[in-house]
């Protein structure tokens, strides 16, 4: 009299994952003449059971299958009933709904960014969260490690202004920090002249603010014909100038810091270009999940080996796909700022060893923007993906 070992695999076809936790069945008969099932459900625990049957003889093999069969549905459903006890008690998977019904509203999101209640950084963040919780910080740094001690879940830095150029500083935090680029915010400045009350402008002997706000107020600071003093932040400047009662004294900031702090408006728009607006990136701790339903960008950072045209063909790889380079920014590396080449009999040569910024409109979900970056990553030394976003306009 002897056993024959059964062995049965069921599983989830890979178009069924989206819908449906990945199945994998075994059945299998032990030494002890047991029918053992053991089933796996996606990243779920497995469950194993075992049920006796009587050993039959070779030859009836009919009467075996048919009992075989009969043990292995029954400790099929037993195992099932115990799955569907165990999986009741786990929370409820968020859907796609769940997560951009919080993301789109702003409600009980906090935004990180430098400087006072009151400044230009906070009306970037509440243009992009209306309804979002903003966490004051002092410095840029300040703002990104208020994201990675979970402080805040978002950061919002300006990145570069159409009259001032790029910041830098912030192009080298991108770096150094591993924050995701999940959104951009382009905001256009309405700069305002603000006093105390009962200050004219003739009053004024000084005007202080941020010196981008002062560079953009020229041509009417020049009317004046006052002193220019700098500090680190326009609404900075403005609870300065109010908690100190300084009468002499005028501040170049937004209307909703002379709201806050119980400033005056002497003169709106004063920018010497209308146009002025500033670009900023907001950072998480995650990427998003990159989409083809609305125009999205890409941002990335690399370097390259010294020689002819490589920075040609690092470009090209996008130009060859039809992509449309929307920024390139160049900045030397901080930790190997020099390399070192040997140019020629009597010495070597140093040169400027750089990083090289990109932002490129397509998303990293078509596959044209992915073939353009496996064809650079053949010749960068290095490479990073920085976040893909939804592209932003002005409002």
């Amino acid at each position: 009299m002897a056993l024959k070992a059964m062995v049965a695999f069921g599983g989830s076809s890979p178009h069924d994952l989206g819908s449906k936790p990945s199945e994998l069945a075994l059945s299998w008969i032990n030494r002890s003449g047991e029918v053992c099932k053991w089933i796996r459900f996606g990243g779920f625990s497995s469950f194993s059971a075992c049920r006796a049957i009587r050993s039959v003889e070779d030859g009836n093999t009919s009467k075996r299958g048919t009992e075989l069969q009969r043990v292995i549905e029954q400790t099929g459903n037993d195992v099932s009933m115990r799955l569907q006890k165990d999986l009741s008690s786990l929370p409820k998977p968020l859907s796609i709904s769940d997560l951009s019904s919080t993301a789109d509203d702003g409600s009980k999101v906090r935004i990180s960014f430098k400087g006072f209640p009151g400044s230009y950084s906070e009306d970037a963040a509440l243009k992009a969260y209306p309804k979002c919780e903003t966490v004051p910080c002092n410095e840029f740094e300040d703002a990104i490690k208020a994201v990675e001690l979970w402080l805040a879940d978002k950061a919002v830095l300006p990145i570069e202004n159409s009259s001032g150029g790029s910041i830098h500083r912030n192009y080298d935090l991108l770096l150094r920090h591993r924050l995701h680029i999940v959104g951009e915010v382009q905001l256009a400045f309405n700069l305002c002249l603000l006093a105390l009350p009962g200050v004219r402008a003739e009053h004024l002997k000084r005007v202080i603010s941020h010196p981008q706000a002062l560079s953009s107020s020229d041509i009417l600071l020049s009317k004046l014909g006052v002193a220019r003093e700098n500090m680190d932040d326009t609404a900075g400047a403005a609870q300065y100038v109010a908690s100190n009662g300084l009468r002499d004294a005028g501040v170049v900031a937004s209307a909703r810091a002379a709201e806050i702090y119980g400033l005056n408006i002497l003169a709106e728009g004063i920018q010497d270009d209308s146009d002025t607006v500033t670009r900023f990136l907001v950072l998480a701790r995650d990427p998003i999940i990159p989409r083809t339903n609305k125009p999205f960008k890409t941002s990335i950072v690399f370097t390259l080996d010294e020689g002819p045209g490589v920075l040609f063909k690092a470009l090209a790889v996008f130009a060859l796909r039809d992509i449309n380079l929307t920024k390139i920014e160049s900045r030397p590396q901080r930790k190997q700022p020099l390399r070192v080449v040997d140019d020629s009999d009597t010495g070597s040569a140093k040169y400027f060893d750089y990083l090289f910024y990109i932002d490129f409109e397509a998303s990293m979900a078509e596959p044209h923007a992915q073939t353009a970056l496996g064809h650079l990553q053949e010749f960068a030394t290095f490479l990073r993906i920085l976040g893909c976003y939804a592209m932003e306009t002005i409002l």
